[in-house]
């Protein structure tokens, strides 16, 4: 079975993006082998504010071969995106209700794993409804005081199970965690 797997950037104090959403403290290492995970899922879920900003997101020309290889295989995939605000794109699938079901269904199709991209309020969902898999959290030693924190308005605990552990040269360190029970 296919699983949905949260990747994302969140500083020491646990902000995915500053107080005026900047994330320009994010770091890309080539040792993080973001093509590697891209590789291995085949479907992105945005929230609608996410996909505005990212899900069509070009690099200039003047970006390296691996900025615009990993935006490649980006837009390469099939792209979902949950809004209650009727929308549409040629390049993503909008689903404004039934986010448990529609999971359950993309869960069960034939695959690979489900990348879920965020913004906060999806993700906020998504653990609410217990459907995160995979927790790949790289947590960069950036301390911002401030911004939109990635765990908010839990309606109880979450426990997990390490089950990797990364460290990359500008000293992100990933931890990758399963979930052991449904919130």
């Amino acid at each position: 079975m296919r699983k949905v797997i949260l990747d994302l950037a969140v500083t020491l104090d646990g902000y995915i993006e500053g107080p005026n959403g900047e994330v320009d403290w994010c770091i890309l290492d080539e040792d993080m082998d973001l093509q590697g995970f891209l590789a291995g899922i085949d479907t992105i879920l945005y929230g609608r504010v996410s996909y505005e900003m990212w899900g069509n997101y070009q690099p200039d020309s003047n970006a390296s071969e691996t900025d615009k290889a990993i935006w490649a295989a980006v837009h390469s995939k099939n792209k979902i995106v949950f809004s209650s605000q009727g929308q549409q794109d040629s390049n993503a699938t909008f689903i404004s209700s039934g986010i448990p079901e529609k999971i359950a269904e993309m869960k069960q199709q034939n695959g690979k794993d489900i990348w879920l991209y965020g913004g906060a309020k999806l993700i906020t969902t998504f653990i609410q409804y217990g459907l995160i898999d995979i927790y790949r959290i790289s947590m960069h030693p950036t301390v911002l005081g401030a911004g939109k924190p990635l765990f908010q308005e839990l309606k109880g605990r979450i426990d997990l199970n390490l089950t990797g552990l990364n460290r990359f040269k500008s000293g992100v360190v990933q931890l990758i965690y399963e979930a052991k029970s449904k919130v």
